[in-house]
């Protein structure tokens, strides 16, 4: 057998590619058989951390690795030696079997090819002990004994490669014994795989040497590394061919915190264990003989084809199997597969069956919706608007879209046609999309709620208040309603558009995340993220978000956007390519600044930033920022008028000049009077010449008392409210949620919108008439008969056109001016939406975002 003759590896992924003409993560790796799992979420930080080290040599013979590897077992550290991977101890103890005086290697095979290489490289004369698959190539113990009648090295697989099949550690011991003039290596490579397996290396024989990999379990075969275990004497003779700094800084730290880690190790041999059960039986139901191997991959026999056309077959769907039929003993009907994710064996069961058995009903993985998922650096980084304009670019380029959001925490709701309550900013993509409002693209709503928590809206209805931790142990649960939402929308879209929330970079939310990289894996998404560079910093907070990210998380990120720049693009530049450079990552699109958006704000962040005052407005507008201030959207179209000045009033001090005072919704309207009264805003409202408008709770602070008997927003308060209307409000545990179209009562004109709110509210003894009632004749709001006093709990009621001019040509009236009588601006988000559009398809490289959809499925 010549060295050119021997089984070559698997893995070699890139040049693979190079054949194919993509690029190598296109390819699906089923040759080389690493950790499903993906290496550890602490490599990066270790190496990070270690990265400084380089700069110094490294410890020479890994001395503090050593040290750990052997205390791990009860070994002295003379008993182990570290090597620039496994192959390297592999490749010189033949060397050192040759100089003891053995001149013969005898191999079991099929075996891994590098042991016949490692042999004869050294001067050994390679003899094969051929294993059959009737015994599911089991070690035949009395024909090995055999071959030992004069003295050999002996290579075993614990558990063997390509078969998987264990040995039974007591009989290794025992033919070390019964043959002390020879040499037994044990290659463990994949022994930590495998639940309880007794470890040979704790026994210390002479003549026994084990060998451990670390890279294939921690899945780090980029890094090499690997261990040796045995006598002190066949270490010190190994440790001396070998040179000094044979292993770098960065394996030595890796290897060292790799080796204490139990827990990422118990996940594995779980998760291991259940993948390769399923895809067992999955492949046998095709009809191929597959072995019963024990460790994270499978040999498998194909009666029907030879595995190299099998696997000309398979790359037509860039999936790479590990032909076997150059490993001795066996032919041209034998390949192996890795253990992958389970979406990943899905995968391959899914073309092999389109190959083997077309006949057959294919296995239920259906293709994939392709999605497109945004995130961002941080909140309020335009990952709504960006969505939005992504899901109307699909749609004016003849897709049907769908807009999708895990969990959003907004006190800005919507209530559907069919009364489920959601996040306005997924209604506003649904727009955008030209599709009805569906609790699916936002199934879980949290309202925060200072006194009790958050409110949890799931699937459009209210399932309780929870605190941080409660909620926290809810999300597994809510995970699974998730993913069955966003499922159920998928199939009904050509294209999704997914959005982050926050930050995927939280470290401290990471583990029980369901809206950033846990939806995106689950949606098989391409990530692009968002920076708000108009706040600064953009460029270091890629490169920083994309350093905390695990391994599996990086590769889903396929682009930066730098959002809402002002200047000139063409500045940027040197910035983009150090941060390719860094990342690997490129920044597919720079967004400018978009004045004047006119749509919905993204959050209260927006809202509660200082709105510009209109020089000379006619109108001046006062909308009082509450702690706990709630769809702050229906100010939107007030602020689109030309004759308007919109304030943020704060304090009592900006009330002065107002026109009106709108008193906006609130989550707690019990903190929120707290407030005002604290603050001397309540005071001052009481007192203002205004004229005052409430909204939902806004309305309710108005009256003149409120109590929550339930504990729905307190702990059992009674409010004072400002005292304005005779009204009476009581928090019921139900909630009223409905589209509405009703009457503005005093001039008969159409007003539309939505009533989102638990507050049951009767007049009292005094000055108030009704104002406002639905269509059906149900009266949602009071006023004074002057009309300088009232509220309503239709949200929106501002978005009608007409009564919205005629509101504030009643204000002009008052103040002695003309009316302007014709509607000013028409609130309408179709232009704003297609304006959008414009402006980040522009920004964007549309043609690689093309391409990245058309790559997943």
């Amino acid at each position: 057998m010549t060295t050119s003759e021997l089984p070559v590896h698997g893995g070699n992924v890139r040049a693979m590619a190079q054949n194919l003409g993509c690029a190598p993560e296109e390819i699906l790796d089923f040759s080389s058989s690493l950790n499903p799992l993906g290496p550890p979420q602490w490599l990066r930080p270790v190496v990070a951390r270690a990265l400084a080290g380089t700069a110094r040599y490294p410890e020479p013979r890994s001395e503090g690795l050593r040290r750990r590897a052997a205390a791990r077992l009860g070994l002295a550290p003379e008993n182990v030696v570290a090597g620039n991977g496994s192959s390297e101890l592999l490749y010189a103890l033949p060397r050192v079997c040759r100089e003891m005086g053995l001149g013969r290697a005898v191999l079991p095979g099929p075996c891994y090819g590098d042991y016949a290489r490692a042999c004869a490289a050294a001067g050994l004369k390679v003899e094969t002990l051929t294993l059959g698959p009737e015994d599911n190539f089991a070690l035949d113990w009395a024909a090995l004994a055999a071959r030992l009648e004069k003295p050999a090295l002996v290579m075993l697989g614990q558990p063997g490669n390509p078969a998987g099949v264990l040995l039974d550690p007591e009989r290794v011991l025992e033919m070390a014994e019964s043959r002390r003039s020879s040499f037994f290596l044990v290659d463990e490579a994949f022994a930590d795989f495998v639940p309880g397996l007794f470890r040979l290396a704790t026994v210390m024989r002479p003549n026994l040497f084990v060998l451990h990999s670390l890279t294939k379990f921690y899945a780090v075969p980029g890094l090499r590394l690997g261990l040796g275990y045995g006598s002190a004497g066949i270490c010190a003779a190994l440790s001396a061919l070998l040179p000094d700094w044979s292993v770098n800084a960065l394996a030595q730290a890796v290897g060292e915190k790799a080796l204490e880690d139990e827990e990422y190790a118990r996940r594995t041999v779980a998760a291991v264990a259940e993948l390769r059960d399923r895809l067992h039986d999955d492949l046998a139901g095709l009809g191929l003989t597959v072995f019963p191997g024990q460790a994270n991959y499978l040999l498998c026999q194909c009666r029907s084809m030879d595995a190299f056309a099998l696997q000309e077959r398979l790359l037509s769907s860039r999936i790479l199997i590990r032909n076997c039929a150059n490993y001795t003993g066996l032919d041209a009907r034998y390949f192996r597969v890795a253990v992958r994710s389970a979406g990943e064996n899905e995968r391959l069961v899914a073309a092999l069956s389109g190959i083997l058995a077309p006949e057959r009903p294919r296995p239920a993985v259906s293709r994939r919706t392709p999605a497109i998922m945004v995130q961002g650096l941080s909140s309020n980084a335009g990952k709504s608007v960006l969505t939005a304009a992504l899901c109307r670019i699909f749609l004016q380029d003849g897709l049907t879209a769908a807009p999708f959001k895990a969990q959003n925490m907004s006190l800005n709701s919507y209530v559907t046609r069919d009364g489920g309550e959601m996040g306005r900013a997924q209604v506003l993509q649904a727009q955008a999309c030209r599709l009805d409002p569906d609790v699916r693209m936002n199934p879980v709503l949290l309202k925060p709620n200072s006194d009790t928590g958050s409110q949890v809206i799931v699937l459009g209805k209210p399932v309780g208040n929870m605190g941080v931790a409660r909620y926290i142990r809810f999300k597994p649960e809510i995970f699974q309603t998730i993913t069955r939402a966003y499922d159920e929308l998928a199939a009904t879209a050509q294209v999704m558009v997914l959005e982050g929330a926050g930050s995927p970079a939280e470290v401290n939310l990471k583990s029980h995340d369901v809206v950033n990289m846990a939806m995106a894996r689950h949606a098989g998404a391409k990530v692009l993220l968002a920076g708000d560079i108009d706040r600064g910093g953009v460029f270091a907070s890629f490169v920083g978000t994309m350093e905390v990210m695990e391994e599996w998380e990086r590769a889903l990120v396929a682009g930066f956007i730098v959002n809402r720049f002002r200047g000139r693009q063409e500045l940027l530049g040197d910035a983009m390519d150090y941060v390719r450079r860094f990342t690997g990552v490129q920044t597919l699109g720079v967004v400018p600044f978009i004045e004047n958006l006119g749509l919905p704000e993204e959050d209260s962040v927006t809202f509660k930033q200082s709105r510009p005052k209109i020089r000379d407005a006619a109108v001046r507008i006062a909308a009082v920022d509450l702690p706990h201030i709630s769809n702050f959207t229906d100010l939107d179209a007030l602020g689109m008028e030309p004759d308007v000045s919109l304030i943020i009033a704060r304090r009592p001090e900006d009330l002065k000049g107002a026109d009106a005072v709108i008193l906006p919704g609130s989550r707690n309207v019990f903190a929120d009077l707290n407030h005002l009264w604290a603050s001397g805003m309540a005071q001052a409202l009481v007192s203002s010449a205004a004229e005052m408008v409430g909204i939902c709770g806004g309305m309710q602070m108005l009256g003149t008392a409120i109590t929550d008997p339930a504990q729905v927003e307190s702990e059992g308060r009674v409010g004072r409210p400002l005292g304005l209307l005779p009204l009476a409000t009581e928090m019921a545990v139900d909630k009223v949620l409905c589209q509405v179209r009703g009457v503005f009562l005093p001039t008969g004109q159409e007003v539309r919108g939505y009533e989102i709110h638990h507050g049951q509210t009767r007049v009292l003894v005094g000055p108030v008439e009704p104002v406002m009632a639905r269509a059906e004749g149900t009266v949602m709001g009071w006023g004074r008969p002057d009309g300088m006093v009232w509220g309503t709990y239709l949200h929106g009621v501002f978005d009608a056109d007409e009564f919205r001019r005629f509101f504030l040509d009643r204000l002009r009236r008052r103040k002695g001016m003309q009316p302007l009588g014709a509607v000013q601006v028409a609130y309408d988000l179709e232009e704003a939406l297609d304006r959008l559009a414009a402006v980040v398809r522009q920004g964007l490289d549309m043609e690689r975002i093309y391409g990245l959809l058309a790559n997943q499925g």
